[in-house]
This record gives C-alpha cells, sequence and structure tokens, in this order.
C-alpha cells in the first residue's frame, strides 16, 4: 500500500526527528535497521526500526485494524526477536493514521496466562495538530490531526510545505502529503492545495509510478511470455517508470523471449 512506502519513507530518511518526536532525546547517532527479523518475516515490508544509543524504537503504521496475528500478539513477536538480536531495550509505537472505534486502536498491550508485553498507540485524529505542523518532517501527518476544520487544517499544511526551502525536499514532502492526506481528504480536493508539479517531482511519488508501471509490464509479460524466469523479471523490475512504457510498446513487436534480452541488453548499453 502507498501510505506504507510513505510513512516508510519519512521514518528513514528523517530519523532523529522520529526519535525526538516519540522518545524526547538527542541522541549522537541514530542507525536506520534493515533487519527481517530473522526466522519467517511477519509483514516485515512495513516495519521501520530506528536504534538510538542502547534502544531501539520500533514503528507500524497501521490504517486497518485487523491483521493476522492479531496486532498484540504482532507486538510481542517483534519485540521479542528484536531484543534476541540486537541484545538491547526495545520501545514500540503503533500509530493509527485512520480514525476507528476498533478495539485494536485502543489496546496497549498483549496479554495471557502468563505473559503481559505492554506497546505504545498512537491515534492521530486525537493529536494536536501544532506539533506536526511545526516540523516540516512530520507535516504528512498532520493533515489526519485532530481539527474542528479539516478542510483549514489542509490549507495550513500546503502553507506550511510552501516555505520549505530545500526544492527537493519541499517535492517529497508534498509527496508524502499527497499519499497520507488521501487517507482523510478526495483526491480532488488536496490538489487544489497543492501543486501536482511539485509532488511529481518527488522520490515517493516516482518510486509509486515506477511500482505501478511495473505491475503493468507484468500482466503483459505473463500473456505473452508465461514461462519467462525470475532473472529476466529482476532485471526488469529495476528500470525506470519511463523505460517500464518504452517496453510496453516495444512488446507488441516480440515474438520470442530473446526478443525481450536483446532489448534489454540494449538498454544496458545505452
Amino acid at each position: 500500500m502507498t501510505y506504507d512506502n510513505a510513512c516508510k519513507y519519512l521514518a528513514e530518511q528523517y530519523p532523529e526527528e522520529f526519535i525526538r518526536w516519540l522518545l524526547g532525546i538527542e541522541p549522537p547517532e541514530i542507525k536506520v535497521l534493515k533487519t527481517e527479523l530473522t526466522l519467517e518475516p511477519i509483514r516485515a515490508d512495513s516495519v521501520t526500526c530506528l536504534q538510538a544509543e542502547n534502544q531501539i524504537l520500533h514503528l507500524e503504521f497501521q490504517t486497518l485494524s485487523k491483521s493476522n496475528p492479531p496486532l498484540p500478539l504482532r507486538m510481542l513477536d517483534y519485540s521479542v526477536r528484536l531484543k534476541r538480536q540486537y541484545r538491547c531495550g526495545v520501545v514500540q509505537v503503533v500509530i493509527f493514521l485512520q480514525e476507528t472505534t476498533a478495539e485494536a486502536a485502543f489496546t496497549e498491550e498483549y496479554r495471557d496466562d502468563s505473559t503481559i508485553h505492554r506497546y505504545r498507540v498512537i491515534r492521530l485524529w486525537e493529536q494536536d495538530s501544532a506539533i506536526f505542523l511545526n516540523n516540516p518532517v512530520l507535516l504528512p501527518l498532520a493533515s489526519l490531526t485532530r481539527s474542528d476544520s479539516p478542510q483549514a487544517l489542509l490549507t495550513q499544511v500546503a502553507e506550511r510545505v510552501a516555505t520549505i526551502p530545500d526544492i527537493q525536499v519541499r517535492s517529497n514532502i508534498a509527496g508524502c502529503i499527497e499519499i497520507l492526506a488521501g487517507l482523510r481528504f478526495e483526491k480532488d480536493l488536496i490538489q487544489q492545495f497543492l501543486r501536482e508539479d511539485i509532488m511529481q517531482e518527488s522520490v515517493i511519488y516516482q518510486d509509486i509510478v515506477q511500482k505501478e508501471a511495473f505491475k503493468v509490464i507484468s500482466r503483459q509479460l505473463n500473456r505473452c511470455f508465461p514461462d519467462i524466469n525470475s532473472y529476466l523479471i529482476e532485471r526488469i523490475r529495476k528500470l525506470s517508470a519511463d523505460k517500464l512504457e518504452d517496453l510496453g510498446e516495444a512488446l507488441f513487436d516480440f515474438s520470442e523471449v530473446t526478443d525481450l534480452i536483446t532489448w534489454l541488453n540494449n538498454q544496458d548499453r545505452a
């Protein structure tokens, strides 16, 4: 899901801001842990772990309240794996992005006959918007925070993002805002406040475009060459969105897999 990409991008690109917000400390060094937590990963693609000094901040961003295994059990499992792998303390925070009355959003522990495990839950719709409006990195989350007038809040978010001096940072933050604000607002309304050309220059936007283009090409390839091998699929996965579009047009002229291999080799030499 695209909100996963946006949240992971923010937390891993600007880890110091999330450490300050959630742990309230100024560590000398922060490390983004690229871990699959050993054993069989459980939704490892949506886990963000930041190591600051001798503790790990484990972040989970949620929109859906149901999961398998249930969220409390999953948090216990992650905590045990992280402690076993890194031998340090673990602080876990689940951030619910979209307003819900589901029990999972109001549960902060796993409990059975022999075990009690606690973690923090943040419900963005209950949070003071000022904290997020005053921090450029947290602006994409601001549109989901507490407000008597959500549209006025979106206006404030747009005004604040326009003041970010660095063009690339501004476009990346705007791209994340578009994605996350979509959990609360209609797309047309968002685009009234945020310039589309700025959002399209963002890293996260380009990543989403590339992934969507790859999905389309994958369907075409499966029809043309059902037995295509995984090596070729990986080569195609690494193509840019523009190259994938070119491949989509070239496929109409291919009669066998060797035509595809020749086309890919030509792209490598280009």
